[in-house]
């Protein structure tokens, strides 16, 4: 029968809080840096420039086909191999997590843009309104409130994503708890404890998008999936 003793955890929960920042920064300058890629990335797949579109859409499948840990390896393994720029571990997330979330953020662009329906686009350019002012004024504001659900979702799946950040020794949550399993030889109750760190985080954000999808189908406003 299994003795759980949580004191030698939580005499180190320290650690494990330090992981924990660590994690969410790598989680949000990936949301900072993927969101406006993945726009761009959008754009560009739905450009009417044939080879532009193409190569959107290329890289969207790609990286949203391969797994993230074999991405995560080649970003910080062979890339500096190839063009000779060493990457620390978190620099080597960052673009990793980055990339990786922008070409799912692309789509949810991708989706939001075309379910405005093209009379907005017709109107804004019967009032004399560019591709670029239509877009800004126009089709983003009514997109983006469908797409918050789907975004938040992403972003959640992110979150999770994050825990790869350990097999390059990236100093991460998970990184911490395999660290303190080792030397207190209690893995049982370090990943409980890190399971349920994850699960109120990723609970509560589970909740705030639930709670946000009700009011904007209460508004009328659908949502992208």
């Amino acid at each position: 029968m299994v003795e759980w003793n949580f004191l030698a955890v939580f005499s180190d929960v320290d650690l494990l809080l330090l992981g924990l920042i660590n994690t969410l920064k790598v989680t949000a300058l990936a949301l900072l840096f993927g969101v406006p890629l993945g726009l761009t990335l959008a754009l560009a797949r739905l450009s009417t420039i044939r080879p532009l579109s193409a190569i959107a859409a290329f890289i969207i499948e790609f990286f949203r086909t391969t797994p993230p840990l074999v991405q995560l390896f080649w970003f910080f393994f062979a890339l500096p191999i190839l063009i000779d720029v060493r990457m620390t571990p978190f620099i080597a997330a960052i673009v990793t997590f980055s990339i990786q979330s922008s070409a799912f953020f692309a789509e949810i662009f991708r989706g939001g843009i075309l379910s405005i329906d093209k009379g907005q686009w017709e109107g804004a350019k019967a009032i004399g309104m560019s591709y670029g002012q239509s877009l800004r004024r126009i089709i983003l504001p009514q997109a983006i409130k469908r797409m918050i659900p789907a975004f938040m979702e992403r972003s959640i799946e992110l979150l999770k994503t994050t825990t790869l950040v350990s097999t390059v020794a990236y100093t991460d949550l998970m990184f911490y708890a395999n660290d303190l399993a080792q030397k207190t030889f209690r893995p049982l109750e370090v990943y409980t404890v890190v399971a349920l760190i994850y699960f109120v985080l990723i609970f509560t954000f589970s909740q705030l998008s639930i709670a946000v999808e009700h009011r904007l189908a209460r508004s009328g406003e659908s949502t992208v999936r």
